[in-house]
């Protein structure tokens, strides 16, 4: 029988081996290539969207018999209007200003020397995700354009639609001259391929986990490689005692309810009680009436019979999905208190018509994006003007907030002198 542990290693190192001569060449590609690369590679996916809504369907057929939720079964779905929006996408980031050799910095040193910080490629990222087939396209574009290549290993539950999502973007990587090697894919199911990966140290420069707690705590232990931290989305909108009762309904509705699978979806409600002794809370009632549950406090739950008492877990916790925590806090100072404590370092937001109320929250919370009078959902690259995002960086070195083309680079010196010695 043979041995399937030796077996992944050696379609990792192979992939790996690829990737790293892959990404040699793309280094130097010009902007015009990446950029006929990325048209055509969009051009593909809606003349195959026929192929990819197919293979959809077997993913769905997959992800229903390991009984996946209704969001997670959103977050896995295709349809015509999502590949549009993937070509788009692409086509979006194609357009962007190329960040590889973009002189950051120049200056000149009493020696003479003339010193220039510019902008270059990472060399490989492995991207590791789950149930969203779209993070295929979105990588693989804002690794193109940064010059990098890319490794994806994405989740069971999508491999036959990111199969052909690939294809497509090899497919434009070739018709622009450039190696289809730049983005591949994991095709295995095998669970020891992402141990694999963690391990190639010598071919993958950093890894990006984009998925649940589960996966994201895996990586960081076992990576021997730079991790940009993707950490659950627990984001919180406070409502302040001076928010606006129209702004203050359709924020904490659109936060909630838009899009329940993802990362930028609210996921605790905080009151501030000056404002629920004056005005009540009628967007818990809209919350309820749109499907949501909600699991609040003590003030809340007396408050309304059908809110749910929260437990202990309900604080910090993920749901993805119509279910929100509430409760009832003193001030922005309590807001404050509570998301430092239970908080995920995402995506938080303030409903404030008071400056003072406003600049505080921004400037106690270290959270990589925070908001105001705006709905946590726009916590995306590509409403960030990036394009597309490969993922939301928690972490604090490198890379924060929406990773786009530009956070895919690092840099190097490039320091001229005429002769110049060194006394």
């Amino acid at each position: 029988m043979p041995d399937t542990h030796l077996d992944v290693q050696r379609i990792m190192a192979a992939l790996g081996e690829d990737a790293r001569t892959a990404a040699r060449e793309l280094a130097n590609a010009n902007s015009a290539a990446k950029t006929e690369a990325l048209d055509a590679a969009a051009d593909c996916m809606l003349r195959n969207t026929d192929q990819i809504i197919s293979a959809n369907v077997r993913d769905l057929e997959y992800g229903r018999s390991k009984s996946l939720s209704h969001a997670m079964i959103d977050r896995l779905a295709l349809d015509e209007g999502r590949i549009q929006d993937m070509a788009d996408s692409t086509r979006r980031i194609a357009g962007l200003p190329d960040p590889v050799g973009e002189v950051m910095a120049e200056w000149s040193v009493p020696s003479g020397l003339k010193i220039r910080r510019v902008r270059t490629p990472l060399g490989v990222i492995g991207v590791i995700y789950e149930s969203r087939p779209n993070v295929t396209a979105d990588a693989g574009a804002l690794c193109l354009k940064s010059g990098n290549a890319v490794i994806l290993r994405c989740g069971s539950e999508c491999i036959h639609s990111a199969k052909v999502i690939r294809e497509c973007m090899a497919e434009g990587l070739q018709a622009a001259g450039l190696p289809g090697s730049a983005i591949q894919l994991v095709t295995t199911r095998d669970r020891a391929a992402v141990g694999a990966m963690l391990a190639m140290s010598e071919s993958i420069d950093v890894i990006v986990p984009r998925g649940g707690k589960g996966l994201v705590a895996r990586v960081q232990e076992e990576a021997r490689v730079p991790v940009f931290a993707h950490l659950e989305g627990i984001c919180h909108v406070y409502v302040d005692r001076s928010a606006d009762p129209e702004k203050t309904m359709r924020v904490v509705l659109n936060s909630k309810t838009r899009r329940t699978g993802i990362c930028g979806a609210a996921e605790c409600l905080l009151i501030d009680r000056e404002y629920f002794e004056a005005a009540g809370a009628p967007f818990v009632r809209e919350l309820q009436d749109a499907g949501v549950e909600v699991r609040g406090d003590e003030t809340l739950s007396e408050a309304f019979p059908e809110v749910i008492p929260a437990s202990d877990d309900d604080w910090g916790c993920e749901f993805l999905d119509m279910v929100i925590a509430a409760r009832v806090v003193d001030g922005v100072d309590g807001a404050i208190e509570h998301i430092r404590r239970h908080g995920s370092g995402h995506t938080d937001c303030i409903v404030t018509e008071d400056d003072h109320a406003a600049e505080t929250f921004f400037s106690r919370l270290d959270s990589a994006i925070l908001m105001k009078n705006a709905s946590t959902q726009f916590a995306d690259g590509g409403e960030f003007g990036l394009g597309a995002e490969i993922g939301i960086a928690t972490g604090k070195l490198h890379a924060r907030g929406p990773v786009g083309a530009e956070q895919l680079t690092s840099f190097k010196y490039l320091v001229e002198g005429n002769g110049t010695i060194r006394p």
